[in-house]
Protein backbone atom coordinates (compact mmCIF):
# COMPACT_ATOMS: atom_id res chain seq x y z
CA UNK A 1 0.00 0.00 0.00
CA UNK A 2 1.61 3.26 -1.13
CA UNK A 3 -1.16 5.53 0.15
CA UNK A 4 -2.98 5.40 3.45
CA UNK A 5 -6.69 4.62 3.62
CA UNK A 6 -7.47 8.28 4.37
CA UNK A 7 -5.48 9.56 1.40
CA UNK A 8 -7.49 12.23 -0.39
CA UNK A 9 -8.89 13.78 2.77
CA UNK A 10 -7.63 17.19 3.83
CA UNK A 11 -7.99 18.17 7.47
CA UNK A 12 -7.31 21.55 9.05
CA UNK A 13 -5.93 21.57 12.60
CA UNK A 14 -6.49 24.53 14.91
CA UNK A 15 -4.87 22.68 17.76
CA UNK A 16 -2.33 23.28 20.47
CA UNK A 17 -0.72 21.27 23.27
CA UNK A 18 -1.73 17.60 22.98
CA UNK A 19 -5.33 16.49 22.34
CA UNK A 20 -6.21 17.93 18.92
CA UNK A 21 -2.67 17.57 17.53
CA UNK A 22 -2.65 13.92 18.63
CA UNK A 23 -5.95 13.33 16.82
CA UNK A 24 -4.61 14.82 13.60
CA UNK A 25 -1.35 12.90 13.94
CA UNK A 26 -3.37 9.68 13.91
CA UNK A 27 -5.35 10.84 10.89
CA UNK A 28 -2.16 11.91 9.14
CA UNK A 29 -0.53 8.55 9.85
CA UNK A 30 -3.46 6.97 8.03
CA UNK A 31 -2.86 9.09 4.95
CA UNK A 32 -4.89 12.29 5.43
CA UNK A 33 -3.29 15.58 4.47
CA UNK A 34 -3.03 17.67 7.63
CA UNK A 35 -2.65 21.45 7.55
CA UNK A 36 -1.72 22.65 11.03
CA UNK A 37 -2.21 26.29 11.95
CA UNK A 38 -0.16 27.49 14.90
CA UNK A 39 0.56 30.98 16.27
CA UNK A 40 3.64 32.85 15.05
CA UNK A 41 5.41 31.89 18.28
CA UNK A 42 4.68 28.22 17.60
CA UNK A 43 2.69 25.49 19.34
CA UNK A 44 3.70 25.35 23.05
CA UNK A 45 4.68 21.69 22.64
CA UNK A 46 7.67 22.90 20.61
CA UNK A 47 9.11 23.97 23.98
CA UNK A 48 8.22 20.85 25.98
CA UNK A 49 10.67 18.21 27.10
CA UNK A 50 14.35 17.84 26.39
CA UNK A 51 16.05 19.82 23.63
CA UNK A 52 18.29 18.62 20.81
CA UNK A 53 19.80 21.04 18.32
CA UNK A 54 17.56 23.68 19.87
CA UNK A 55 14.36 21.73 19.19
CA UNK A 56 12.18 19.36 21.21
CA UNK A 57 12.47 15.80 19.80
CA UNK A 58 8.82 15.22 20.72
CA UNK A 59 7.86 17.71 18.02
CA UNK A 60 9.37 15.44 15.37
CA UNK A 61 6.59 12.91 16.10
CA UNK A 62 3.85 15.24 17.32
CA UNK A 63 3.78 17.19 14.05
CA UNK A 64 4.79 14.47 11.61
CA UNK A 65 2.84 14.22 8.37
CA UNK A 66 1.65 17.81 8.85
CA UNK A 67 2.06 20.94 6.76
CA UNK A 68 2.60 23.72 9.29
CA UNK A 69 1.61 27.32 8.72
CA UNK A 70 1.75 30.15 11.23
CA UNK A 71 -1.04 32.72 11.60
CA UNK A 72 -2.05 35.25 14.23
CA UNK A 73 -5.71 34.30 14.57
CA UNK A 74 -6.48 37.56 16.37
CA UNK A 75 -6.01 39.41 13.10
CA UNK A 76 -9.00 39.69 10.72
CA UNK A 77 -6.76 38.90 7.75
CA UNK A 78 -5.80 35.59 9.39
CA UNK A 79 -9.46 34.76 9.98
CA UNK A 80 -10.16 35.29 6.30
CA UNK A 81 -7.24 33.00 5.42
CA UNK A 82 -8.60 30.26 7.71
CA UNK A 83 -12.06 30.50 6.16
CA UNK A 84 -10.47 30.33 2.72
CA UNK A 85 -8.61 27.16 3.71
CA UNK A 86 -11.78 25.64 5.17
CA UNK A 87 -13.35 25.70 1.70
CA UNK A 88 -10.67 23.22 0.61
CA UNK A 89 -10.86 20.95 3.70
CA UNK A 90 -13.05 18.00 4.65
CA UNK A 91 -12.73 18.43 8.40
CA UNK A 92 -11.39 20.74 11.07
CA UNK A 93 -10.06 19.67 14.48
CA UNK A 94 -9.66 22.18 17.32
CA UNK A 95 -9.17 22.19 21.07
CA UNK A 96 -9.75 25.76 22.17
CA UNK A 97 -11.87 26.47 25.22
CA UNK A 98 -15.57 26.59 24.22
CA UNK A 99 -16.48 30.00 22.83
CA UNK A 100 -12.93 31.02 21.94
CA UNK A 101 -13.24 30.35 18.22
CA UNK A 102 -16.53 32.25 18.16
CA UNK A 103 -14.71 35.28 19.62
CA UNK A 104 -12.22 35.02 16.76
CA UNK A 105 -14.99 34.90 14.16
CA UNK A 106 -14.31 31.22 13.50
CA UNK A 107 -17.26 29.59 15.21
CA UNK A 108 -19.21 26.71 13.73
CA UNK A 109 -21.64 29.04 11.97
CA UNK A 110 -18.88 30.90 10.13
CA UNK A 111 -17.06 27.67 9.27
CA UNK A 112 -20.21 26.12 7.82
CA UNK A 113 -20.84 29.17 5.66
CA UNK A 114 -17.39 28.59 4.19
CA UNK A 115 -18.08 24.86 3.71
CA UNK A 116 -21.53 23.54 4.62
CA UNK A 117 -20.47 19.87 4.68
CA UNK A 118 -17.46 20.47 6.93
CA UNK A 119 -16.90 18.03 9.81
CA UNK A 120 -15.82 19.96 12.91
CA UNK A 121 -14.24 18.07 15.81
CA UNK A 122 -14.13 20.07 19.03
CA UNK A 123 -12.04 18.81 21.96
CA UNK A 124 -12.41 20.56 25.30
CA UNK A 125 -12.15 19.86 28.99
CA UNK A 126 -15.83 19.32 29.72
CA UNK A 127 -17.62 19.48 26.38
CA UNK A 128 -19.46 22.23 24.53
CA UNK A 129 -22.33 22.49 27.04
CA UNK A 130 -23.18 21.74 30.66
CA UNK A 131 -22.43 23.66 33.88
CA UNK A 132 -18.65 23.08 33.64
CA UNK A 133 -18.40 24.13 29.99
CA UNK A 134 -16.35 27.28 30.63
CA UNK A 135 -13.91 25.85 33.16
CA UNK A 136 -10.23 25.57 32.29
CA UNK A 137 -8.87 22.05 32.02
CA UNK A 138 -5.86 20.06 30.94
CA UNK A 139 -5.45 16.33 30.57
CA UNK A 140 -4.61 15.87 34.24
CA UNK A 141 -7.93 17.49 35.20
CA UNK A 142 -9.76 15.16 32.84
CA UNK A 143 -7.96 12.20 34.43
CA UNK A 144 -9.01 13.38 37.90
CA UNK A 145 -12.67 14.10 37.14
CA UNK A 146 -12.89 11.01 34.95
CA UNK A 147 -12.04 8.87 37.99
CA UNK A 148 -8.65 7.61 36.82
CA UNK A 149 -6.37 9.54 39.18
CA UNK A 150 -8.17 8.05 42.18
CA UNK A 151 -7.37 4.57 40.88
CA UNK A 152 -3.72 5.13 39.97
CA UNK A 153 -2.59 4.82 43.57
CA UNK A 154 -1.58 2.26 46.14
CA UNK A 155 -4.33 0.68 48.25
CA UNK A 156 -5.90 2.97 50.87
CA UNK A 157 -3.89 3.32 54.05
CA UNK A 158 -0.56 2.23 52.56
CA UNK A 159 0.89 5.66 51.70
CA UNK A 160 0.33 9.37 52.31
CA UNK A 161 1.77 10.34 48.94
CA UNK A 162 -0.64 11.82 46.39
CA UNK A 163 -2.19 9.57 43.71
CA UNK A 164 0.38 9.18 40.97
CA UNK A 165 0.08 10.40 37.41
CA UNK A 166 0.19 7.77 34.67
CA UNK A 167 3.38 9.39 33.34
CA UNK A 168 2.10 10.62 29.96
CA UNK A 169 -0.74 12.90 28.87
CA UNK A 170 -3.18 10.02 28.85
CA UNK A 171 -6.37 12.08 29.13
CA UNK A 172 -5.37 14.24 26.18
CA UNK A 173 -4.33 11.26 24.08
CA UNK A 174 -7.51 9.30 24.74
CA UNK A 175 -9.57 12.37 23.84
CA UNK A 176 -7.50 12.66 20.66
CA UNK A 177 -8.26 9.06 19.75
CA UNK A 178 -11.98 9.65 20.23
CA UNK A 179 -11.78 12.83 18.15
CA UNK A 180 -10.08 10.97 15.31
CA UNK A 181 -12.71 8.23 15.50
CA UNK A 182 -15.47 10.83 15.48
CA UNK A 183 -14.02 12.54 12.41
CA UNK A 184 -13.83 9.27 10.49
CA UNK A 185 -17.38 8.30 11.54
CA UNK A 186 -18.79 11.69 10.56
CA UNK A 187 -17.00 11.64 7.21
CA UNK A 188 -18.30 8.12 6.54
CA UNK A 189 -21.85 9.30 7.21
CA UNK A 190 -21.33 12.34 5.01
CA UNK A 191 -19.72 10.61 2.06
CA UNK A 192 -21.32 7.16 1.90
CA UNK A 193 -24.46 8.48 0.17
CA UNK A 194 -24.91 8.22 -3.55
CA UNK A 195 -25.17 11.58 -5.22
CA UNK A 196 -24.27 14.83 -3.45
CA UNK A 197 -22.43 14.54 -0.10
CA UNK A 198 -24.51 14.56 3.03
CA UNK A 199 -24.34 17.22 5.72
CA UNK A 200 -21.31 17.92 7.84
CA UNK A 201 -21.21 17.32 11.58
CA UNK A 202 -19.94 18.63 14.89
CA UNK A 203 -17.99 16.10 16.92
CA UNK A 204 -17.96 17.02 20.63
CA UNK A 205 -15.21 15.35 22.71
CA UNK A 206 -14.63 16.09 26.40
CA UNK A 207 -11.42 15.11 28.19
CA UNK A 208 -13.38 14.18 31.30
CA UNK A 209 -15.79 11.94 29.41
CA UNK A 210 -13.02 10.32 27.41
CA UNK A 211 -11.28 9.19 30.59
CA UNK A 212 -14.53 8.28 32.34
CA UNK A 213 -15.42 5.96 29.47
CA UNK A 214 -12.39 3.79 30.34
CA UNK A 215 -13.51 2.78 33.84
CA UNK A 216 -14.79 -0.67 32.85
CA UNK A 217 -17.41 -1.88 35.33
CA UNK A 218 -16.85 0.75 38.02
CA UNK A 219 -20.06 2.69 37.30
CA UNK A 220 -22.50 -0.24 37.02
CA UNK A 221 -20.93 -1.77 40.14
CA UNK A 222 -21.60 1.46 42.01
CA UNK A 223 -25.10 1.75 40.58
CA UNK A 224 -26.14 -1.78 41.51
CA UNK A 225 -24.04 -2.58 44.57
CA UNK A 226 -23.08 0.82 45.94
CA UNK A 227 -19.41 -0.14 45.88
CA UNK A 228 -16.72 2.41 45.06
CA UNK A 229 -13.77 0.85 43.28
CA UNK A 230 -10.58 1.55 45.16
CA UNK A 231 -6.96 1.72 43.98
CA UNK A 232 -5.16 -1.60 44.04
CA UNK A 233 -1.55 -0.57 43.51
CA UNK A 234 0.22 -2.91 41.14
CA UNK A 235 -2.44 -5.60 41.34
CA UNK A 236 -5.94 -6.11 39.99
CA UNK A 237 -8.74 -6.02 42.52
CA UNK A 238 -10.70 -8.80 40.83
CA UNK A 239 -7.99 -11.30 39.88
CA UNK A 240 -4.93 -12.87 41.50
CA UNK A 241 -2.10 -13.35 41.20
CA UNK A 242 -1.43 -10.37 38.97
CA UNK A 243 1.21 -7.97 40.20
CA UNK A 244 4.75 -6.72 39.82
CA UNK A 245 7.43 -8.51 41.79
CA UNK A 246 10.96 -7.24 42.35
CA UNK A 247 13.76 -9.47 41.11
CA UNK A 248 17.12 -9.80 42.85
CA UNK A 249 18.70 -7.07 40.71
CA UNK A 250 15.86 -4.61 41.33
CA UNK A 251 13.96 -5.17 38.09
CA UNK A 252 10.19 -5.28 38.44
CA UNK A 253 8.69 -8.29 36.70
CA UNK A 254 4.94 -8.48 36.11
CA UNK A 255 3.37 -11.91 36.47
CA UNK A 256 -0.25 -12.52 35.43
CA UNK A 257 -1.14 -16.06 36.50
CA UNK A 258 -4.77 -15.44 37.38
CA UNK A 259 -6.43 -18.44 35.76
CA UNK A 260 -6.45 -21.94 37.17
CA UNK A 261 -4.10 -23.45 34.53
CA UNK A 262 -1.70 -20.51 34.83
CA UNK A 263 -1.69 -20.65 38.63
CA UNK A 264 -0.86 -24.36 38.47
CA UNK A 265 2.04 -23.62 36.13
CA UNK A 266 3.33 -20.92 38.42
CA UNK A 267 3.13 -23.12 41.52
CA UNK A 268 4.97 -25.85 39.63
CA UNK A 269 7.64 -23.41 38.44
CA UNK A 270 8.06 -22.15 42.01
CA UNK A 271 8.35 -25.77 43.20
CA UNK A 272 5.68 -25.04 45.77
CA UNK A 273 2.89 -27.60 45.19
CA UNK A 274 1.47 -26.62 48.56
CA UNK A 275 0.07 -23.48 46.97
CA UNK A 276 -2.35 -25.68 45.04
CA UNK A 277 -3.45 -27.48 48.18
CA UNK A 278 -3.87 -24.39 50.36
CA UNK A 279 -7.60 -23.54 50.66
CA UNK A 280 -6.71 -19.85 50.82
CA UNK A 281 -5.61 -20.05 47.19
CA UNK A 282 -8.22 -22.47 45.86
CA UNK A 283 -9.95 -20.52 43.09
CA UNK A 284 -9.72 -16.90 42.06
CA UNK A 285 -12.07 -15.51 44.71
CA UNK A 286 -10.07 -17.12 47.49
CA UNK A 287 -6.80 -15.89 46.01
CA UNK A 288 -8.17 -12.35 45.78
CA UNK A 289 -9.28 -12.53 49.42
CA UNK A 290 -5.78 -13.59 50.49
CA UNK A 291 -3.80 -11.70 47.86
CA UNK A 292 -1.38 -10.15 50.37
CA UNK A 293 -0.20 -13.58 51.55
CA UNK A 294 0.00 -14.88 48.00
CA UNK A 295 1.91 -11.87 46.70
CA UNK A 296 4.36 -12.20 49.59
CA UNK A 297 5.05 -15.84 48.66
CA UNK A 298 5.55 -15.01 44.99
CA UNK A 299 7.63 -11.94 45.83
CA UNK A 300 9.96 -13.93 48.06
CA UNK A 301 10.45 -16.48 45.26
CA UNK A 302 11.01 -13.84 42.57
CA UNK A 303 13.63 -12.09 44.72
CA UNK A 304 15.87 -15.14 44.36
CA UNK A 305 16.53 -14.52 40.65
CA UNK A 306 17.86 -11.77 38.44
CA UNK A 307 15.23 -10.15 36.26
CA UNK A 308 16.42 -11.67 32.98
CA UNK A 309 16.56 -15.16 34.50
CA UNK A 310 13.10 -14.75 35.97
CA UNK A 311 11.70 -13.56 32.65
CA UNK A 312 13.21 -16.54 30.87
CA UNK A 313 11.81 -19.05 33.36
CA UNK A 314 8.33 -17.56 33.17
CA UNK A 315 8.39 -17.43 29.37
CA UNK A 316 9.49 -21.07 29.21
CA UNK A 317 6.56 -21.98 31.44
CA UNK A 318 4.23 -19.99 29.12
CA UNK A 319 3.06 -17.69 31.91
CA UNK A 320 2.13 -14.13 30.84
CA UNK A 321 4.97 -12.04 32.21
CA UNK A 322 7.45 -9.31 31.43
CA UNK A 323 9.71 -6.79 33.07
CA UNK A 324 8.29 -3.27 33.35
CA UNK A 325 9.80 -1.79 30.19
CA UNK A 326 11.61 1.51 30.19
CA UNK A 327 11.66 3.46 26.93
CA UNK A 328 15.16 2.04 26.39
CA UNK A 329 13.71 -1.48 26.63
CA UNK A 330 11.02 -0.50 24.13
CA UNK A 331 13.57 0.94 21.71
CA UNK A 332 15.63 -2.28 21.76
CA UNK A 333 12.74 -4.74 21.81
CA UNK A 334 12.90 -7.19 18.87
CA UNK A 335 9.10 -7.40 18.59
CA UNK A 336 8.70 -3.62 18.32
CA UNK A 337 11.59 -3.50 15.86
CA UNK A 338 10.28 -6.39 13.74
CA UNK A 339 6.90 -4.68 13.33
CA UNK A 340 8.48 -1.24 12.70
CA UNK A 341 6.84 0.08 15.84
CA UNK A 342 10.26 1.51 16.64
CA UNK A 343 11.94 2.85 13.53
CA UNK A 344 14.77 5.20 12.61
CA UNK A 345 13.63 8.31 10.74
CA UNK A 346 15.73 11.05 9.18
CA UNK A 347 14.71 14.46 10.51
CA UNK A 348 16.23 17.70 9.12
CA UNK A 349 16.18 19.20 12.63
CA UNK A 350 17.70 16.24 14.47
CA UNK A 351 19.35 13.83 12.08
CA UNK A 352 18.40 10.25 12.84
CA UNK A 353 15.59 10.08 15.39
CA UNK A 354 13.45 7.21 16.67
CA UNK A 355 9.73 7.36 15.88
CA UNK A 356 6.89 5.13 17.09
CA UNK A 357 5.17 3.30 14.27
CA UNK A 358 1.61 3.66 13.07
CA UNK A 359 -1.37 2.21 14.94
CA UNK A 360 -3.46 0.55 13.63
CA UNK A 361 -1.64 -1.38 10.91
CA UNK A 362 -3.89 -1.84 7.87
CA UNK A 363 -3.23 -4.58 5.30
CA UNK A 364 0.17 -5.09 6.84
CA UNK A 365 1.43 -1.70 5.70
CA UNK A 366 4.07 0.03 7.82
CA UNK A 367 4.71 3.27 5.91
CA UNK A 368 7.38 5.63 7.21
CA UNK A 369 6.36 9.20 8.06
CA UNK A 370 5.96 11.38 5.00
CA UNK A 371 7.53 14.23 6.94
CA UNK A 372 8.68 15.11 10.44
CA UNK A 373 7.74 18.08 12.59
CA UNK A 374 9.04 21.18 10.76
CA UNK A 375 10.13 24.65 11.82
CA UNK A 376 7.50 27.31 12.51
CA UNK A 377 5.75 28.42 9.35
CA UNK A 378 7.62 25.93 7.17
CA UNK A 379 4.68 25.45 4.81
CA UNK A 380 3.02 28.87 5.00
CA UNK A 381 4.05 29.96 1.52
CA UNK A 382 3.35 26.61 -0.14
CA UNK A 383 -0.09 26.04 1.38
CA UNK A 384 -1.39 29.57 0.96
CA UNK A 385 0.04 29.75 -2.53
CA UNK A 386 -1.38 26.40 -3.67
CA UNK A 387 -4.84 26.60 -2.09
CA UNK A 388 -5.54 30.33 -1.97
CA UNK A 389 -3.36 31.56 -4.78
CA UNK A 390 -1.61 34.19 -2.65
CA UNK A 391 1.42 35.52 -4.56
CA UNK A 392 4.85 35.94 -2.91
CA UNK A 393 4.49 39.70 -2.63
CA UNK A 394 1.18 39.37 -0.76
CA UNK A 395 2.69 36.76 1.56
CA UNK A 396 5.64 39.06 2.21
CA UNK A 397 3.31 41.95 3.04
CA UNK A 398 1.24 39.81 5.43
CA UNK A 399 4.42 38.61 7.12
CA UNK A 400 5.70 42.17 7.48
CA UNK A 401 2.37 43.14 9.05
CA UNK A 402 2.58 40.29 11.59
CA UNK A 403 -0.43 38.38 10.23
CA UNK A 404 1.61 35.30 9.38
CA UNK A 405 5.06 33.83 9.75
CA UNK A 406 7.03 32.27 6.96
CA UNK A 407 9.43 29.38 7.45
CA UNK A 408 13.16 29.66 7.89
Amino acid sequence: MTEGPLSGLRILELGHFVAAPFATRLLGDLGAEIIKIEPPAGDPVRQWGARHNGHAPWWSVHARNKRCIALDLKRPEARDIVLGLVRHCDALVENFRPGQLEKLGLGAAALKVARPDLVIARVSGYGQDGPYRDRAAFGVIGEAIGGLRHLTDHPPGTTDLPPVRVGVSLGDSVAGIYAALGVVAALWRRDRRQGPPGPGAEVDVALTESVFSLLEGALPEYGTLGTVRQPAGGGIATAAPTNAYRARDGIWVLIAANSEPLFRRLATLMQQPGLLEDPRFAGNQARVAHVAELDARIGAWAAGFDGATLEGMLAEADIPSTRAFTVADCADDPQFRARAMVREVEDPLHGTVLHPGMVPRIDGAVPPPRSTGPVIGADTDAVLGELLGLPPERLAALAADGVLRRGG
